[in-house]
């Protein structure tokens, strides 16, 4: 235990000391611009999903997150409610970067009962179509029970990996002088104890949303 403790430490110190060796290179370099679509012109319509509620994120919550742009807020369908965050970050350099909900949640008195990665097959338009890995997360407070799918929109990219999230920023830092980012997280409450019609609904509110998320944050 303690030599698994020990390799897990390096690993973390050696990702650590490469992140901020590739940001000094990218700081020392310049980074390219990016642009992005503000966050607050997301469509209120996406397939069977409306708006029904724009989400409001605290003062002291934005301070600490330090995101450029977020989004918050809550759509349905006859499946039921969806919440979705996003938040994304122009660049990591100076010491901003997106807050993994595995912190964030449990930080809020949500706590992790199910923890897993699940495919969901998305379509890209134009007739083309993958399937992202995502984190999907059952989380608990009380009584009360939702379904968490969340990963990082990276530069074209879905990554649901902390740790390749961390060496993509190191790729992109030094090849393209980029290291913008975003978080996307949606949230769908567990109703009359029917987790798989949350599941679902989780699944189904990420296929109708992907593809405009997808061309809201750079590539």
């Amino acid at each position: 235990m303690k030599d698994l403790l020990k390799n897990n430490a390096l690993r973390v110190l050696t990702l650590v000391l490469l992140v901020q060796a590739a940001l000094f290179y990218a700081a020392s370099r310049g980074e390219s611009a990016v642009t992005a679509t503000p966050l607050s012109l997301f469509p209120a319509t996406m397939g069977p999903w409306t708006l029904t509620q724009e989400g409001v994120i605290e003062k002291e919550e934005l301070n600490i997150l330090k995101a450029d742009d977020t989004l918050m807020r809550w759509y349905g369908s006859p499946e039921g409610p969806a919440s979705l965050f996003i938040a994304f970050f122009r660049t990591q350099r100076t010491g901003q970067s997106p807050h993994s909900p595995k912190n964030c949640l449990p930080g809020s008195g949500w706590q992790p009962s199910e923890s897993s990665r699940i495919d969901v097959p998305v379509s890209l338009g134009d007739g083309q179509a993958e399937s992202i890995h995502v984190n999907r997360y059952v989380v608990s407070k009380g009584d009360d029970q939702s379904v968490v799918l969340y990963w990082y929109q990276s530069q074209g990219r879905v990554i649901a990996d902390e740790f390749a999230a961390k060496f993509y920023l190191i790729s992109d830092s030094i090849r393209k002088h980029r290291s913008d980012t975003a978080l996307v997280r949606v949230v769908v409450p567990v109703t009359g104890g029917r987790m798989d019609a949350a599941s679902k609904a989780a699944t189904d509110f990420v296929q109708a949303m992907y593809p405009v998320v997808r061309n809201y944050l750079p590539r």
